[in-house]
């Protein structure tokens, strides 16, 4: 009789303290993922309020060939997330390419009787100049400043889309491990070419400014960049002239679609950081960490950040 008493006091002593148990265990899975998300070779920032935390993964687009980092933990952390946060996506049709096409030239040069000078700062343009000298023709001084940022990016400062970033790596652990994922949100096709065929032709001045940064850094600058990043050296990638063309070029540095873009990342961090469980949110470095970015947002609302260094003073 003693022993069945004893079983069942036993038996109502762990139903009653099963929330507790429960609780403790969210708690420690989410710690576990923040522990394992940590060793992978990327800038990973914990963001908690409470008992909630939110999962903050800077990525850099673009890495030199055969450049390697260890994505490992990365993946073993998006395995056992609850949810992934992705970047906004393009939503563009046919009928959107078929009308920038017919209606590209506006993009593609600039206005008729002008050239780069009637845009730039002189000093800007004479560095533009020393920067182009070894060019075979002037075709780059009538060309639009949307596609000639990303000619001095390419072409002079090495950059190459490609290579398997953060993102490539959640992605793929998210589809092995069925771990449901959503964009922050999207960008309308029709609106992207409204956008670049009615700015004016000095909208992108910034960008061929810090795109001739990038130039007269050259080449090197891309592979120090993808360094710094695998080093969690986060102020140095800020900093980097390559990376700083990037964000005054199209389309963060656009003065319609970045800060629409920077708002789907806001609202739905925002929001991510309320929800039960893990959510993991694989987001632009340079969003996150440059000066008045997301990080320094949530800073001053009073959130708790654990991670690298990210201001550069």
């Amino acid at each position: 009789m003693r022993l069945r008493s004893l079983a069942a006091l036993f038996a109502l002593a762990a139903m009653s303290s099963g929330p507790v148990l429960a609780q403790q265990s969210e708690v420690d899975r989410v710690e576990d993922v923040i522990v394992i998300a940590r060793q992978a070779q990327v800038p990973i920032w914990e963001v908690s309020r409470g008992d909630r935390s939110l999962i903050l993964v800077g990525n850099i687009r673009g890495l030199p060939r055969d450049f390697e980092w260890s994505p490992t933990g990365l993946e073993a952390a998006t395995e056992r997330a609850d949810r992934i946060l992705y970047p906004p996506e393009s939503r563009v049709s046919p009928a959107d390419i078929i009308r920038l096409v017919w209606r590209g030239r506006s993009v593609a040069t600039l206005p008729e009787g002008t050239t780069s000078a009637d845009y730039l700062e002189p000093a800007v343009q004479a560095r533009l100049e020393a920067v182009m000298a070894d060019e075979r023709n002037e075709g780059w001084r009538t060309r639009g400043f949307f596609l000639l940022g990303f000619e001095l990016m390419n072409d002079k400062a090495g950059f190459r889309r490609g290579g398997r970033d953060a993102e490539d790596a959640v992605r793929a652990a998210a589809r092995r491990a069925r771990v449901p994922g959503e964009a922050v949100g999207f960008v309308r096709g029709d609106e992207i070419v409204d956008n670049l065929l009615t700015q004016p032709p000095g909208t992108y001045a910034p960008c061929v400014t810090a795109g001739v940064g990038a130039a007269e850094a050259g080449p090197e600058g891309f592979v120090f960049r993808a360094e710094d990043w695998r080093a969690r050296r986060v102020p140095a990638v800020i900093d980097n002239p390559l990376d700083t063309a990037l964000g005054q070029c199209w389309p963060w540095g656009d003065p319609e679609i970045g800060p629409q873009l920077r708002g789907q990342w806001l609202t739905a961090l925002s929001a991510a950081i309320d929800q039960p469980g893990v959510t993991l949110a694989v987001a632009p470095l340079r969003l996150l960490a440059e000066p008045g970015g997301v990080l320094d947002g949530l800073e001053a609302e009073g959130f708790e950040i654990v991670g690298p260094e990210w201001r550069t003073d």
